[in-house]
């Protein structure tokens, strides 16, 4: 079987109606006309097929590639990562009116204390050109009756493995949002009992927006790292849409003085 899916009886009868048509373009200024009018309503035919498979085609292929990987990171990064999130199709594709600690997916748990939830999560399929994540997160806010709302995105085991105070963790993400709202970044590590948090404001007149964490400022106890997060704060939220349309991570050591 070939990788499309074709039997060899099926490709011999492919490659002979192409030699079909293709005589018979060739020879329609010679063709008699009532043959010609024959083959004319079924090429018609044919290309109202052809047409739709071409559009539906080009759509589809034009799309981020799912599962992908690939984003721009230092060349001297030793560890980079985009979130499942932003890469492949959850099974829960959404939630509403989201409870405190709801999880979408594996690794993105949304926090807030309102008394009546009136948001909403939803993973949503990149459509642009420019977009190398194949999804993105829509986050909608509608009544906001709480004091604080952010999302925190769970790094996996090995963006903790290894980590020293020469470390700089770069963020990078694009954003969308209906109206103007300030959004902190806040990177928190967990060393035996301690939390060191670093905190940075996304700086939201870039539309693609990268902020880095220096890790010589906290007192890192190199020896006891367990693990990492990334809170994403939302500075009054209510009534706004925010999409984020991509979301990756990377580690590199600082150059030696």
């Amino acid at each position: 079987m070939a990788g499309d899916g074709q039997g060899w009886l099926d490709r011999i009868s492919q490659v002979a109606a192409e030699r079909r048509w293709a005589r018979a373009a060739a020879s329609a200024e010679t063709t008699d006309l009532p043959d010609l009018r024959k083959q004319r309503s079924k090429a018609r035919r044919l290309k109202t097929h052809l047409d739709r498979l071409i559009f539906v085609a080009e759509s589809r292929l034009a799309l981020p590639l799912i599962g992908n990987q690939s984003f721009p990171r230092p060349a001297d990064a030793d560890w980079a990562w985009r979130p499942e999130l932003w890469c492949g199709p959850l099974s829960v594709p959404g939630i509403s009116s989201v409870q405190s600690k709801s999880m979408l997916g594996d690794e993105a748990t949304l926090f807030h204390d309102c008394a009546h939830s009136e948001l909403t999560l939803r993973q949503i399929r990149n459509m642009r050109e420019a977009d190398l994540a194949a999804y993105g997160l829509r986050l909608d806010v509608f009544k906001f009756d709480g004091s604080y709302l952010s999302l925190a995105i769970d790094l996996p085991e090995e963006a903790a493995q290894g980590l020293k105070r020469k470390h700089l963790i770069k963020v990078d993400t694009i954003v969308e949002m209906e109206k103007r709202l300030e959004i902190f970044a806040r990177l928190n590590i967990k060393h035996g009992p301690n939390t060191e948090q670093i905190v940075r404001e996304l700086p939201l007149h870039d539309e693609e927006i990268t902020v880095e964490f220096d890790l010589a400022y906290t007192k890192l106890n190199e020896k006891r790292v367990e693990k990492m997060w990334l809170d994403l704060i939302f500075e009054g939220p209510q009534m706004n849409q925010v999409i984020l349309r991509d979301l990756t991570f990377s580690r590199r050591k600082r150059a030696e003085l």
